[in-house]
């Protein structure tokens, strides 16, 4: 037993060390994405996957280590960062069964989405990009949308009403600094159309 017990202690010291390097090459897969990077950011992903293409093995031996906390932490942070590099690279949504992960982590990935779609739309703002910006929003709607749609989800889900409401107040603040651009933008306009005409007239 003792032997059993020892063996126990190494595969979930294993799992764990594995899974918060999959966490972290996740979390700077997202950091890059923001700057663009995005060959830099699928080359993390794929390292990170390789993480868990072995958890998968060990699993099969040791089936309770995919219920360990660690192990959902880091396959919700490798799903939104997928879904993260998708979105801007392609336009599209991955699904789960897309990038191998469990529904669960990929439906709490979604809510932690809303808010790193927020950050690239301020990025976008700064730039001048006000309609790229916009698009950005229209995601952000989406996902909460279709995850307020989920009613028995937030009976199983836990920590998916927390991130839902988190996510309705990113939705405002974001769409108050898109509006506020626009107004600014429009009153620029406004402003240069008149210097023209007191041009003319002199």
């Amino acid at each position: 037993m003792q032997k059993e017990l020892s063996e126990k202690e190494i595969v979930r010291e294993e799992v764990y060390r594995d899974m918060r390097k999959a966490t972290r090459l996740s979390k700077q897969a997202i950091q890059v994405t923001h700057q663009q990077r995005f060959d830099d950011a699928k080359t993390m992903l794929i390292e990170a996957k390789a993480l868990f293409s072995k958890l998968q093995k060990i699993s099969e031996d040791h089936p309770y280590m995919m219920y360990s906390g660690s192990v959902g932490a880091a396959f919700e942070e490798h799903a939104e960062a997928q879904i993260l590099l998708t979105l801007i690279q392609e336009d599209r949504f991955v699904n789960p069964v897309e990038i191998n992960v469990p529904v669960i982590p990929y439906i709490l990935s979604l809510g932690d989405v809303i808010g790193e779609l927020r950050r690239r739309a301020l990025d976008l703002i700064r730039n001048g990009k006000v309609e790229a910006s916009e698009n950005c929003l229209e995601k952000m709607e989406y996902i909460y949308t279709e995850l307020t749609a989920l009613d028995d989800a937030y009976v199983i889900v836990n920590g998916l009403r927390r991130k839902c409401d988190v996510a309705r107040r990113l939705i405002e603040i974001t769409r108050g600094d898109i509006t506020n651009e626009v107004r600014r933008n429009t009153l620029e306009h406004s402003i240069i159309e008149l210097e023209k005409k007191i041009e003319k007239k002199n």
